[in-house]
């Protein structure tokens, strides 16, 4: 009973925040996660929390959760979210075909053989369509590493990163080039997209540091140095 008021009294932020080693709280976690995939929202701190509970009370543990966890855990990259919740996983749960096909996709990502993502996530696809926005996250994580190494990219180059082609790829650089700032130009016999600069693919926009010095702080150096 006490549990079920603290359930309509606080928000699972709330109850992460208060004790997060509680396992009252787990079923209201294991809830906050399918809540989380059907509102396409992610909150890590409370996924990490049930990871931990699940430590203490192995024989509660729900795989289907564990697994979505991870899904939405890979959706959140470039940050190591997928990282820090395996290592919270016990190596005989890892073992499991659907684990070990998420890692073996967590390493494709990392590694940005987007090739070979694709063609293992289609293989999967069982696994990884329960999490909404899947595929969408992954693309966005995609165009990030491109606007990272290309000023300009090759559209065959960005095909591959976001499994995308032909009247789909159209109506995609369209949009992009309509709200991202991208610029589609004719490049031999295939376009080529003009991303945003940044100091990342523009190193001549990385701010250096001498230049934000105030000069009031260079001239009281001066004095100390003589």
């Amino acid at each position: 009973m006490a549990t079920e008021q603290a359930a309509e009294n606080y928000t699972v932020e709330d109850l992460v925040a208060l004790n997060p080693y509680n396992p009252d709280i787990l079923n209201d976690l294991e809830k906050f996660v399918n809540e989380q995939v059907s509102s396409q929202t992610y909150n890590l701190d409370a996924n990490l929390s049930l990871l931990r509970l699940y430590q203490f009370e192995p024989e509660r543990m729900s795989i289907q959760i564990v697994a979505r966890i991870l899904i939405k855990a890979l959706m959140a990259m470039p940050a190591p979210d997928f990282s820090l919740c395996l290592f919270l996983i016990p190596e005989h749960v890892q073992m499991e075909e659907q684990f070990k096909t998420l890692i073996v996709l967590s390493h494709y990502l990392e590694t940005a053989r987007f090739r070979q993502f694709w063609d293992e996530a289609a293989k999967n696809r069982h696994i990884l369509e329960v999490v909404p926005g899947f595929e969408q996250a992954i693309q966005t994580y995609a165009i990030h590493l491109l606007s990272l190494t290309y000023q300009k990219v090759p559209r065959p180059v960005l095909a591959e990163a976001i499994n995308i082609e032909g009247l789909a790829l159209d109506k995609f650089l369209e949009y992009h080039a309509a709200n991202s700032g991208w610029v589609i130009e004719k490049g031999g016999q295939s376009q080529v997209i003009v991303l945003p600069r940044n100091e990342f693919n523009h190193p001549e926009l990385k701010k250096n540091t001498a230049d934000s010095v105030p000069f009031e702080h260079v001239t009281r150096i001066f004095p100390v140095l003589s």
